[in-house]
């Protein structure tokens, strides 16, 4: 009986419920960087053929 009462005591109920606005971090959005997204031409020869 000890082995059932130590699991009712830490399984027997449910965990306290979360809000859903403690669920969502709000944060500012950075600008992205142009460079990044710039296409270059000999970039399949870099990737496929090196």
């Amino acid at each position: 009986m000890p082995a059932s009462e130590t699991r009712q005591a830490r399984f027997g109920r449910l965990p306290e419920r979360v809000r859903i606005e403690d669920t969502v971090e709000e944060r500012e959005a950075t600008a992205t960087d142009p460079a990044q997204r710039a296409y270059d031409s000999d970039d399949w020869l870099v990737r496929y053929c090196w």
